[in-house]
């Protein structure tokens, strides 16, 4: 899938072209999922996507009026026996070994404290965020054929600080996916398979923060960000696919910060 590029090519907007690939993206029904599933197509690929909790198959229907190939179905990615059944599925319904992967399932779950916080919560949002980044991620690695892929985890903000209060099992899951993706990238470099982390702030219009982030603290977050906004899923999308693209065919083993300058 990489191309070694001539020395002097140019590189213009059609390296951002995706005709022929085939991508899948987990938790793809609403906000930054569905985002870089309709922006993939739109650059051209085939798209399946999964979704737990949020229904998907109104952002299929998107996909596939576009006359890209599109698929949809529900996915607990913390169950191995169902990750490779779905990668299996999607690849056949793309018609092709997927070659772009987006691991974006995941969520917080709830906030508690070390002292109070159950073991089931841990093992919970450790299984939800980092275990099924390395489910997926073995399947679709394990059917990748000889022209190498793209595999672009997303993260978050709370793998470099730590997150808000109580978010301490989300942060080190998170963390734990820039574990992976450094220990990934050195592995399947050799396959020419590029392995990189989005780790986005604060972005609006999502589930995850009208859930478990108060309006006075989305407010705070805004105020203290020098772009003074908070991100929409379209600004991540757009990460994503220079990564997924051949503009990013040289870039593995990074962690991309999609979050207004917060760390200024």
């Amino acid at each position: 899938m990489s191309r070694t590029p001539t020395h002097g090519q140019t590189t213009g907007l059609r390296s951002l072209n995706l005709q022929g690939r085939r991508a899948l993206v987990t938790g793809g029904g609403t906000g930054i999922g569905a985002a870089v599933a309709i922006a993939l197509a739109d650059a051209g690929a085939d798209v399946a996507l999964t979704y737990k909790t949020h229904d998907g198959h109104e952002v299929a229907d998107r996909i596939a009026a576009t006359g890209r190939r599109a698929h949809a179905a529900p996915l607990d990615a913390t169950d191995p026996a169902a990750v490779e059944a779905a990668v299996s599925t999607a690849a056949a319904q793309l018609q092709g070994p997927i070659d772009i992967l987006v691991n974006n399932a995941g969520g917080l779950v709830g906030r508690h404290s070390l002292i109070e916080m159950p073991d089931e919560h841990w093992h919970t949002v450790l299984n939800l965020n980092l275990t099924s980044t390395f489910l997926v991620t073995r399947a679709v690695v394990r059917q990748m054929g000889p022209g190498g892929g793209r595999i672009v985890n997303i993260s978050s903000q709370a793998a470099r600080n730590g997150g808000g209060p109580g978010a301490s099992a989300y942060a080190a899951a998170k963390a734990g996916m820039h574990g992976l993706m450094l220990a990934w990238a050195k592995e399947l470099g050799a396959r020419d398979i590029t392995v990189n982390t989005i780790a986005p702030g604060f972005i609006g219009d999502t589930p995850f923060h009208a859930t478990f982030t108060p309006p006075e603290s989305q407010r705070a977050v805004i105020e203290a960000t020098p772009l003074r906004r908070a991100g929409v899923p379209e600004d991540v999308a757009g990460a994503v696919l220079y990564l997924a693209s051949d503009l990013g065919g040289f870039c593995t083993g990074e962690i991309i910060d999609v979050n207004g300058g917060a760390y200024l």
